[in-house]
């Protein structure tokens, strides 16, 4: 029987007697599975798995210590995570989806940074015992492998459609001896060192990342959304989401633009009562109609550009790696900026517009004719170049933060696993109050450019900037922070909480 994993690395041959243990038989048309494994109909064993993979616990033992032996190049007893990342790497594992520090965690029971042989022998006997689980429900046949067509049942059943080629593709990457089928042999080698909770989508992903493409970081939007049969319900509940985000957030939005374009002392008092003086209640909403009429075409325009920006940037195997998805995702959100920047100038021109308590603000077909009129078609693009600007660097700086903030609470909090929901969306918070401070700069300039006009205008960004730190100061780049970081933690909280409950109608639970 074979060591695991070693037709992905450069391990010995099965030996003979592993070979005369197997049994072909024919199963529905397919030649290549073992004998049929009746389905347990209860708890799993390592009887099942011993029994599955045609070995005796003697020959178990050998093959686990000769992968223990394969980690561990200096003979020193324990592996670490930097043996742990080359004995994966010289597996000939993609980079992309090496789980060596998150190997050594969910290995390392006694927290001490390094895994000995007891710690990795538990290690494989509850992996082995997961995969075999997973493996006998897809096995709906019980004829001890997975055909093609019961992979994609699994599949589809999930919510994940592919077409033929995928499928074969699939296959045909865990399929080792390459006859069409899938053994638990084979199964086993693709996902024993993948340190997660194993279920269909986490292994579609996990294949997805290694051989197709990789979704990137789309906000509400699921990793392999463009793969999923609802696709169009996912991007439904998102917009609903963020629809509802900035409707409950309009009030502390609204507040951070007037503080924003004041050159003098900006007191936030100040600007709560001339807001209440222009319109009330009602005042700290100018403008939000716009705002979440911004939503679908901002993120529909963004998923499709990212889609189109993958097949240029990836290889041939659609791989762009995690500096292609920064890119792609930078890129994509450049062209969605661009795309929908006119409502966005509308919006700051009508939240800054100054009226009188009792007298309504200009409509938005109004105030869009007079900018056309009296400033012309390029007026709608002022300040359109810093806000491309702070694209890249934003979506940088949050992933960068994203990663580590998760990191950090893998290893300190949740020990083994992956994060819940409530880490990720803590993460999250904190990563994109982070990112947004550091390119605030530059979004009060876009601001002060899209709300000037007439011959009293910034004539560019750098003029922005002079102009601004002449008579601010540094502190003049911050004006209207505080409320924008206000935002940060109930737009995500009821981004999150309103995009579950769409899911749960939607029937996309």
């Amino acid at each position: 029987m074979s060591t695991g994993v070693e037709a992905r690395g450069n391990f010995s041959a099965p030996t003979a007697v592993a070979r005369a243990a197997e049994v072909e038989v024919q199963a529905g048309g397919h030649t290549g599975c073992y004998a049929p494994v009746k389905k347990t109909g209860g708890t799993v064993s390592l009887e099942h798995v011993l029994c599955a993979l045609r070995e005796t616990k003697e020959e178990r033992e050998t093959r686990i210590r000769g992968l223990f032996s394969f980690f561990d190049s200096n003979n020193g007893g324990y592996l670490d995570s930097f043996q742990i990342e080359e004995g994966l790497s010289a597996m000939e594992i993609p980079a992309d989806y090496k789980f060596a520090k998150e190997l050594l965690r969910v290995c390392d029971a006694n927290r001490d940074g390094k895994v000995d042989y007891q710690e990795f022998r538990k290690y494989m006997d509850d992996k082995e015992l997961e995969l075999y689980g997973i493996f006998q429900a897809i096995d709906v046949e019980h004829n001890g492998c997975i055909l093609p067509e019961e992979l994609m049942a699994a599949l589809v059943k999930a919510g994940i459609e592919i077409d033929d080629t995928e499928l074969a593709s699939f296959v045909e990457y865990v399929d080792m001896d390459k006859n069409g089928i899938i053994t638990f042999e084979d199964w086993r080698d693709f996902l024993l060192f993948y340190p997660h909770e194993v279920t269909i989508e986490n292994i579609y992903r996990y294949w997805e990342r290694a051989y197709l493409v990789d979704i990137g970081e789309q906000a509400v939007i699921p990793e392999g959304v463009s793969k999923h049969v609802h696709a169009s319900k996912y991007l439904i509940a998102g917009g609903v989401a963020g629809a509802a985000s900035r409707t409950a957030t309009a009030p502390l939005d609204r507040l951070k633009v007037i503080l924003q374009v004041q050159t003098s002392r900006a007191h936030i008092g100040g600007a709560i009562k001339r807001i209440w003086m222009e319109g009330g209640v009602l005042g700290f909403f100018r403008g939000n109609g716009i705002n979440v009429l911004k939503v679908a075409p901002e993120s529909a325009i963004k998923f499709y550009a990212y889609e189109k920006l993958k097949g240029v940037i990836g290889d041939e195997k659609g791989d762009i790696g995690p500096t292609g998805r920064l890119v792609a995702g930078g890129l994509a959100g450049a062209v969605a900026q661009a795309s929908i920047y006119p409502m966005d100038l509308v919006k700051t021109r009508l939240q800054t517009f100054g009226c009188e308590k009792g007298n309504a603000p200009p409509s938005l077909l109004k105030l869009s004719k007079d900018i056309m009129i009296q400033e012309g078609p390029r007026a709608f693009y002022r300040g359109l170049v810093p806000s491309l600007l702070g694209i890249v660097p934003y979506a940088g700086i949050d992933l960068a933060a994203y990663e580590t903030l998760k990191d950090m609470m893998k290893k300190y909090l949740i020990h083994d696993g992956e994060p819940g929901p409530l880490v990720q969306l803590s993460c999250g918070t904190v990563s994109g109050a982070l990112g947004a401070t550091c390119v605030y700069p530059l979004q009060l300039v876009r601001t002060r450019m899209q709300a000037e006009s007439g011959a009293a205008s910034y004539s560019s960004m750098s003029d922005v900037f002079l102009r601004t730190y002449k008579g601010e100061g540094l502190r003049g780049f911050y004006k209207g922070l505080f409320p924008n970081l206000l935002k940060v933690v109930p737009a995500a909280s009821i981004t999150y909480l309103v995009y579950e409950t769409m899911k749960k109608s939607l029937d996309l639970s």
